[in-house]
Formats: structure tokens, sequence, C-alpha cells
């Protein structure tokens, strides 16, 4: 009834990411390193019995009784893979006298969590590229429909729905590109023993060659391309800290994108996806608020602050080792990921979902395109014979008069109207208003998008399936 639940596991990460995570994934991998350990060995010239690697072969799984032993035994030995190592050992005797021949702690618990890693960054591109289609789709959508751009969050020259949307692309393609790289050159750490220089090894098998061997058979099995030619007793935790790099600039770009939204919602021109019977307020029925988008924002400060965790774990290394790390990984690892995997799925159900309001952009862009069109209205005048010096003069002072009238009374922009007024501009109501069209102020941004589409996104897109749709964004 008191059971404690992390927030992340509980309420919004998926269950794809929450298994990569759990104890029974961790504690398998350990199985099956110690199975790889004693094959390579065994292949080696190390004697090892065959019933050995058959017994321990067959317990793969732990199951949850044997998880419970473990628990025993640590509060004992005070040590997790030892617990593990006795626990196992009970239900695979034949294998129990050769179980971590020659290794340290770090060969199952480093290299377990090079392979979580590895496969995390996999479901994050596939959750990602998702959001990447989701996105595309809305800006091809809407790549003509102009709208007002806003500098300092203050009325600027039209853009589109849809340039403003590959913005968000832009940003997210990049953090993806960086992370599939760093992904990629993930190693394991493989048996280097308890300094890194594999002396227990060396003395087990009898050659530099074989040491060597025993290394390239570890990470075939596990489809590594290799493990990193230099350790301590750890693996290097630089690697770690590049790929929280990689998740803190997603959380960025996430956060970039839904604050967007959040400030587009509060001017009406569009709406984040919402439950029928969703509730905004307890006590302003009407409110409906860009909870999706805020939740956004609250998982992605929380992820941008992980990653000087990671730079601090880093510079902590002393030596060949120390322990102080080994604690903190434990929570910053899986909440980075499990972070990012809610961020995302959250991040596609928005995407997907955004509606839109034209009839509210172009009253939004009505009131401030008369300023807008100033350049246009003093190219025209001057054409029809006006002094440029004097126009300019005059269409500023007519501006400010205006934008004081709809600041003081709240009544319609009426720089048109004072502009026709003025014989020194010579142009009607009619003449004023053919200026006005809205697309003859989005300069390129239409063809911008469809060649961003076509030149970036596209490519990334084939090249990258979207995660199974076999999971929605939480719902609480």
């Amino acid at each position: 009834m008191h059971e404690f639940v992390h927030p992340l596991s509980g309420r919004y990460a998926s269950p794809s990411m929450k298994r990569l995570f759990s104890p029974a994934t961790r504690i398998g991998l350990w199985r099956r390193l110690w199975l790889e350990l004693m094959r390579a060995e065994r292949d080696l010239g190390v004697g090892i019995p065959e019933e050995a690697i058959a017994q321990l072969a067959a317990c793969l799984e732990p199951t949850a009784a044997e998880m419970r032993r473990a628990v025993e035994i640590e509060r004992e030995t005070r040590h997790d893979v030892m617990a593990h190592i006795r626990a196992l050992a009970e239900v695979a005797p034949a294998a129990g006298p050769w179980l971590h021949l020659g290794a340290t702690s770090c060969y199952v618990t480093d290299n377990a969590d090079l392979i979580i890693l590895r496969e995390a960054v996999r479901l994050l591109l596939g959750r990602a590229t998702a959001v990447v289609a989701a996105l595309a789709a809305f800006a091809r959508r809407h790549a003509a429909l102009p709208c007002l751009g806003h500098t300092h969050f203050q009325p600027a020259q039209p853009t589109t729905v849809g340039k403003r949307a590959t913005l968000w692309l832009w940003d997210l393609l990049a953090d993806l590109e960086r992370l599939e790289v760093e992904a990629g050159r993930l190693l394991l750490r493989g048996a280097k023993g308890a300094t890194g220089t594999q002396a227990s090894f060396l003395q087990l098998l009898g050659s530099h060659e074989r040491v060597q061997e025993l290394d390239e058979r570890i990470a075939a099995a596990f489809g590594f391309s290799g493990t990193y030619p230099v350790t301590g007793q750890t693996s290097p935790r630089k690697p770690e800290f590049y790929l929280l790099a990689c998740l803190s600039g997603l959380a960025q770009s996430a956060a970039r994108f839904a604050t967007d939204v959040r400030l587009l919602m509060r001017l009406k021109e569009l709406d984040e996806p919402a439950e029928t019977t969703q509730v905004g307020s307890s006590a302003m029925p009407y409110k409906r608020n860009p909870m999706r988008s805020e939740r956004m924002c609250a998982l992605a400060r929380y992820l941008v602050s992980l990653e000087p965790n990671a730079a601090w774990t880093a510079a902590g290394q002393w030596l060949e080792r120390t322990l102080d790390d080994s604690a903190n990984r434990r929570l910053v690892l899986p909440e980075a990921f499990l972070c990012a995997d809610a961020i995302l799925l959250v991040w596609r159900s928005v995407a997907a979902g955004l509606q839109v309001y034209p009839a509210m952009i172009l009253r939004n862009l009505d009131e401030e395109l008369p300023f807008l069109a100033l350049e246009e209205i003093l190219l025209a005048a001057t054409a029809a014979g006006g002094d440029r010096q004097e126009l300019h003069e005059r269409l500023r002072s007519l501006s400010r008069q205006a934008a004081r009238r709809v600041k003081e009374s709240g009544e319609p922009n009426p720089l048109l109207s004072l502009v026709a007024a003025d014989p020194v501009f010579g142009l009607s109501v009619a003449d004023l208003a053919r200026l006005l069209d809205p697309a003859r102020f989005v300069g390129r941004a239409p063809e911008q998008v469809e060649a961003y589409l076509e030149g970036w996104v596209e490519p990334w897109l084939a090249a990258h399936p979207e995660a199974p749709d076999d999971e929605r964004a939480p719902e609480i």
C-alpha cells in the first residue's frame, strides 16, 4: 500500500524502456556475459566442462526466486556481483567453480551498461523518427499558410506555419544525428581484469594473442565492433557523458517546441490535442491548458540538468577507478533515458495532433500587417511621385498615432485609413488593400519548407524506421 514507485517508471516512461533498465534485464545480461566468457575461455584452452556451460546456458533468465536469493546474499556480502554469482551457482552448480574466472565486477556491470545504453539509443531513435515524421507532415501541410512572425515575442515579418515547424525539425534532426554518431562509437569494455591490464587473463590463457582473441570473441558475441583498447577497472566514462549531452540537446529541442506551442495556444493560433473529458482546472471549468507541452518542458528541464552530472562523473575518476560513481550512475543513466523516452512519447502525440486555426492566424496577422506593409506603401507612394524622405516621416508619425489608438481604445488598427486620408500619399483604401496580401510578405518560406523536407528530412525518414506504434503517450 505504501510502496514507492518512481514517477518516471510509474507515470511517464514506456514499458519498453522500463524493461530495458529493469533488474531482470540487467542480471540476464550479466549471465550472458558470464556464459560468453566461459565459452571463449574454453575455446582458448581452459578446461571448462561442457556441463558447466550447458547448465549456465539453461539459466540465463533469472527467476523471481533467484533474484530474491541474490538480495539475501547481498545483505550478507555487501557486494552485488558476488551475491549474484553465488545465487547463480546454487541453480547451476556445475558452472559455479568456473563463473567469473579471471574477471572483475566491472566485466559484468560495465559491459551490461554499455549493451543497455546501445539498445536504449536504438529505442529512442525509433521514437524520435516518429516525431520527425509527424512534424514533417505538419510542415508540408501548412508550408504556405502565412502567419505573423515574432522576434522578442513582438510582431515581426510574416513567415508561414510550415516554415516555423521546420525550425523545430532542424533542432531535432541535429540532436538525432549526433546521438546516432555517439551510439555508433560505443564499444564494449571487454575482459580487462582488475585494473585494465588483463594480467589475470594473461596468466589464465598463457599468451597475448589469446587474451586479445578473448576480447574480440566477447565483443562479437554481443554485436560490437570491438572493445575499448585501454581501460582502468571500469569502462571509460566519457562515452556516457557524450550520450547524455545528446539527450540534453534532445530535451532542449523538445522544450523549445513545447514552449512555442504554449505561446501559440495563448495567441489562439493552434491547440495541442486534448481528450474530450480532459479537465484543465479544478477551479476554472473553461480552462484548456497546454498540459502535454507543459509536461514536455518539465521533463526537459530535468533531463538537461543530468548532463553536468555525467560530466562530473567523467571528471571524478581516480587513477584506475573509484566507487563513488556507482550509486550515481545507477540513478542518472536510467533516469536520463527514461526521461528522454517519456519526452518523445508526449512529443509525438502533440506533433501528430496539433490543431491549427487559420482564421485566428489571419486575424492576428491582419492586426499587424498594416505596420509590416509600411515599406510596400513607401515604395508605392514614391513610385507615384512622392518625396521619399517626407513620406517616411509621415508614415512614422501615422504609425505611432495608429499604435497609440489601438492600445488606448482597443479599436482595430486604423493605419490604412490614416494613410488613405493623407493626400501626400495619393493612395486609396483599395490601393492599399491590394498591397496587403499576406503571401507577398513570406518571401521564400514555402519553397524553403519543400527544399528542406526533400533534401534533409525525407532522406532521414527513409533510412530510419519508426518504432512500432504499440505504446501510447502516458495518459496521466
